[in-house]
């Protein structure tokens, strides 16, 4: 039940529709297009996120304090290509993470890509627990995420499979090397990186439905603090 929990909202499910063209982060207050999701039957702490000015930039807030959660912006499935661009920083670090450990699993930040990859691409285990996820939820769970994240040991561009699913990958793009409490700026082609990160199974990129944002220190217990700001989705 642990694994299929993490599976689940790992997979970040997309439940407001959305626009495909150049989108920025909006206020959580907002609520659409932005939701909040967490774990199944969450009972532990949400991650905390608000809007805030932050060294020059109308920026997220992002708490993670023994927590989890992702804010989530759906998009109508769409096969044209493109490119994700934002600014983070990483103000309190989590360094117990171990992305490659169950028990470590955690970030301080993450901005992921969602994909609706054909379920023939799957295995027949991964199959049978994203249909299940599914059914008990009664939304659409997508079949591949692709998280681009700061951490505070892997150097970057590495490339690490959620020891929880296979279904969740992970890009380190900011690692020991990168200086905290200091803007950076991002800018990913989509298809490429999902390439890199799933082309075992295929080397056609699936519809993207869908970016988020979060946190979570849920399984090493500690606190982090991180700010991302401006994220747009563009051809």
């Amino acid at each position: 039940m642990r694994i299929a929990a993490r599976f689940f909202f790992h997979g970040l499910i997309a439940i407001v529709a959305g626009n495909a063209a150049a989108q920025a982060l909006s206020p959580l207050a907002a609520a659409p297009p932005w939701r909040l999701v967490g774990l199944a039957h969450q009972s532990k702490p949400f991650t905390q996120f608000s809007m805030v000015e932050h060294d020059g930039r109308h920026a997220l807030r992002i708490e993670a304090d023994r927590s989890y959660g992702n804010l989530l912006h759906a998009l109508a499935p769409t096969q044209a290509s493109h490119h994700l661009a934002w600014h983070w920083q990483v103000e309190q670090p989590n360094t117990a993470a171990d992305l490659r450990q169950r028990s470590g699993e955690d970030m301080a930040v993450r901005v992921c890509a969602l994909f609706d990859t054909p379920l023939e691409r799957l295995s027949w285990l991964d199959r049978g627990l994203l249909q299940a996820m599914r059914l008990r939820s009664g939304e659409p769970v997508p079949p591949a995420s692709l998280c681009y994240v700061w951490d505070s040991h892997l150097e970057p561009g590495t490339l690490v499979e959620s020891p929880f699913t296979r279904r969740v990958r992970f890009i380190v793009l900011r690692g020991p090397e990168s200086p905290l409490r200091r803007w950076a700026d991002e800018r990913r082609d989509l298809d490429a990186d999902f390439v890199r990160a799933f082309g075992d199974e295929s080397k056609e990129v699936p519809p993207l439905i869908g970016v988020a944002v979060g946190a979570d220190a849920d399984n090493t217990g500690l606190h982090t603090v991180a700010y991302v700001s401006d994220v747009v989705l563009t051809p």
